[in-house]
């Protein structure tokens, strides 16, 4: 089993859907059985937050989405100092305090991965 590592860093709904592309990819690796980690730093950090809502015109909801892959075993990890400082819903907290992370865990995770996907 490979060890994938995803870094998401934009607004989830920005119009790109680099957000939708790596959770997609991150189901994807994690349904073939390889592990999953998923780190949130700068404004993707609204990913983990309830309070983000699927705009009327997005068919997707990427909070859902992630939230699925959590549940069925993907690490996941959120900027601890991003919450206070990110996101269209600063400081408003994460859907699980559990999630909250550092850097020192990504550096962790950088070392202990086999490959570091960022988006």
């Amino acid at each position: 089993m490979k060890k994938f590592l995803f870094i998401l860093t934009n607004q989830p709904y920005n119009g790109t859907d680099n957000a939708y592309n790596a959770l997609r990819l991150a189901r994807a690796l994690k349904e073939k059985g390889e592990e999953v980690r998923i780190f949130l730093m700068n404004d993707a950090v609204d990913l983990a937050r309830n309070s983000t809502k699927k705009p009327e015109n997005y068919d997707v909801d990427l909070v859902a989405m992630l939230k699925e892959l959590y549940a069925g075993g993907a690490m996941l990890k959120v900027c601890g100092s991003c919450q206070t400082r990110c996101g269209l819903h600063v400081g408003e907290p994460y859907f699980e305090a559990e999630v909250k992370g550092s850097m020192d865990i990504l550096s962790e995770w950088v070392r202990e991965c086999d490959q570091v996907m960022t988006f």
